[in-house]
């Protein structure tokens, strides 16, 4: 069993400075492929290093496999860690470099060579064994770092920011071979340090997305921990919607005009909007935010939705889709409209889009979800 239970863990580096980490109350289970994501400074990889041994607790408790591991040296935790750097000895060619960490531990030959070649073949570094890293390009060393942390036969696999350093290609391929080998192991479980949302909406059984700044000294550091889809279709913040998903959700201010059941009426900008949510906890006129996906945006008509007049200010052509950047108002954030394939329309021209009650989002003031009475997928 390889769960790992986080359990009010705080981090401080000095008590001058502020805190680092705050209060994760969290469990990981067995096998489970958790991705850590945020913005830089959420303390994502210091709280990779905690569960490595790397990094001291300040608070809390951190148990792996039902064992309290706070005092545990990182030897003994039963984890392997892949670093962003590969780390990889020179003058050691593939199998010795896989290897040497079981040599250390006094480990004979024949098991070395037995658990190397298993790696190996896990990871097609058959062929590149009797080479120098010098002969390696940029994503086999990332697996030969990988099949030295394999060999181990660890509980908990950890990695932090493996692939920052691969070209575009090369992080693509190898982010298959990570879940495909998380897929292989199976029982191991693994903890993901990325601040790229591409690679965790992939690989992520369950992302843990973290925050940083006043919200986490006030809040936790923990903004909303689940399935990629749970994140993605049913932020529980404003954090959380604006963070998940690229382009990034579109949010407007706007003024509760009536609450009921199974809607709420929305002002913005002057025109009135429904959201399929229930925001009767709200005071009547009461501020608020609506957010909506550029790919759940809907242009010209539409049956059973709500209309927003806008201006067209650019549009990015990518090939298979096109991003439109509309203005509401003078002076007001621009909305983003995603479109499939080339779009034709022209700056200046006048857009009408169109909000479908059941693909709208509504937060409170504090950006705090309103309950919403409609599912998307998840």
């Amino acid at each position: 069993m390889s769960r790992i239970d986080f359990k009010q863990i705080s981090k401080r580096f000095a008590p001058s400075l502020p805190l680092t980490v705050n209060n994760v109350n969290l469990t990981i289970d067995q096998g489970d492929f958790c991705v850590f994501v945020g913005p830089s400074g959420c303390g994502k990889s210091t709280l990779l290093r905690m569960v490595a041994g790397l990094e001291a607790i300040s608070s809390g408790d951190l148990e792996i496999s039902g064992k309290r591991v706070n005092d545990v040296p990182p030897a003994k935790r039963g984890v392997a860690m892949v670093f962003q750097s590969y780390a990889l000895y020179p003058h050691m060619t593939v199998a010795e470099n896989m290897g040497f960490g079981l040599r250390v531990f006094g480990a004979n030959k024949a098991e070395i060579d037995r658990k190397v070649k298993k790696a190996a073949e896990i990871l097609q570094l058959v062929p590149l064994m009797d080479r120098l890293p010098k002969q390696l390009s940029g994503g086999q060393r990332q697996r030969v770092a990988i099949g030295r942390a394999i060999v181990k036969e660890p509980e908990v696999f950890l990695f932090d920011e493996p692939l920052s350093n691969l070209d575009a290609a090369l992080r693509v391929q190898t982010r298959l071979e990570i879940a495909k080998l998380h897929h292989d192991i199976g029982h191991a479980s693994m903890i993901y340090v990325t601040h790229d949302q591409v690679e965790a909406m992939t690989l992520a059984d369950k992302i843990v997305l973290l925050r940083a700044g006043q919200a986490m000294q006030n809040e936790g550091s923990v903004a909303q921990f689940g399935t990629p889809m749970e994140l993605y279709h049913r932020p529980q913040n404003l954090f959380t919607a604006e963070f998940i998903g690229s382009p990034k959700m579109n949010v407007l201010p706007g003024r509760l005009v009536r609450a009921e059941a199974d809607h709420a009426v929305v002002d913005v900008r002057g025109e009135q909007v429904t959201v399929a949510v229930d925001a009767r906890a709200a005071a009547a006129s009461a501020e608020v935010s609506l957010g909506i996906r550029p790919e759940h945006l809907v242009e010209g008509e539409a049956a059973m939705s709500s209309p927003l007049h806008t201006t067209l200010q650019h549009v990015e052509r990518l090939g298979d889709a096109s991003l439109l950047y509309l203005s509401v108002q003078p002076g007001a954030p621009l909305v983003t409209l995603r479109v499939e394939g080339a779009a034709t329309h022209q700056p200046g021209e006048r857009v009408t889009l169109r909000l479908r009650a059941t693909q709208c989002h509504l937060f409170d003031r504090a950006g705090n979800a309103f309950r919403r009475t409609v599912e998307l997928p998840s």
